[in-house]
């Protein structure tokens, strides 16, 4: 495996193993991620990203390895602790209120705050800050935006519970290439917040120009976990897809 950066991570997930009831899916997952940092976990169709991002937030039971967040192991935790510790999910798919304005979504993501309603305001204010496209569609149906915006929508609501890790899953998927691109441009500023985000893509080279931290996933394994900076020109991710001393590299 390639080298990693020294110091404690706020994400450390250890030799992780899961699946679906009896069907095992990941076999050994290994990654970091810091505050202010994003890691990219790449991988083809069925490789287990999703699965492991699913292990991460505690959907999925880990049969095997670690998770901890913020030095604290939270494995066995139900994910509604998780988050109540810093984690947030944000799922495939744009999973927004389509019959609610956007303010209105935003006001349900900070529902588990239970914070005074002037308080909750700031907190919006502060993603109409992050997401400016948002403060100016503030009283529109969230149905009615464009698939980039409800994404952005959907990130927004997580951000309200403050959170000190964001988990995304394919925040590209079903978007036109140039709206990918804003999207990542977006996800890569939230990184100046101090939040530490592990992105799930598979999106490859708008998602490197992002990250910190690559790993590539195969077979339920991490193949490849390097700085972006040595993958910069994607040979070593080609390596990884198409078999061609991925595994090597991942040794080495």
């Amino acid at each position: 495996m390639m080298s990693e950066e020294n110091g404690t991570p706020l994400l450390r997930v250890r030799n992780l193993g899961t699946g679906y009831g009896d069907l095992r899916v990941v076999w050994d997952v290994s990654l970091d991620v810091r505050p202010g940092r994003l890691t990219v976990l790449l991988g083809r169709n069925g490789a287990g990203k999703t699965t492991t991002l699913r292990a991460v937030s505690g959907l999925n039971k880990a049969v095997a390895g670690t998770v901890e967040l913020d030095g604290r192991d939270v494995t066995r935790l139900a994910p509604h602790q998780r988050v109540r510790l810093g984690m947030a999910y944000v799922q495939e798919g744009k999973r927004v209120f389509h019959r609610q304005t956007v303010e209105q979504n935003l006001l349900l993501g900070g529902y588990t705050l239970k914070m005074r309603r002037a308080a909750l305001r700031e907190e919006i204010q502060r993603i109409y800050e992050l997401f400016p496209v948002l403060g100016e569609k503030r009283g529109l149906l969230a149905g009615s935006m464009s698939g980039g915006q409800q994404q952005m929508l959907a990130i927004g609501q997580a951000l309200m519970a403050r959170p000190k890790l964001l988990l995304l899953d394919e925040p590209s998927g079903g978007l036109a290439p140039a709206i990918v691109s804003e999207v990542m441009e977006r996800i890569g500023q939230l990184k100046e917040t101090g939040l530490g985000i592990l992105l799930v893509e598979q999106a490859v080279e708008a998602s490197v120009r992002v990250a910190d931290q690559v790993a590539v996933i195969d077979m339920g394994r991490v193949v490849v976990s390097a700085s972006a900076d040595e993958v910069d020109d994607l040979g070593v991710l080609r390596d990884a897809y198409f078999g061609r001393g991925g595994r090597e590299a991942a040794s080495g």
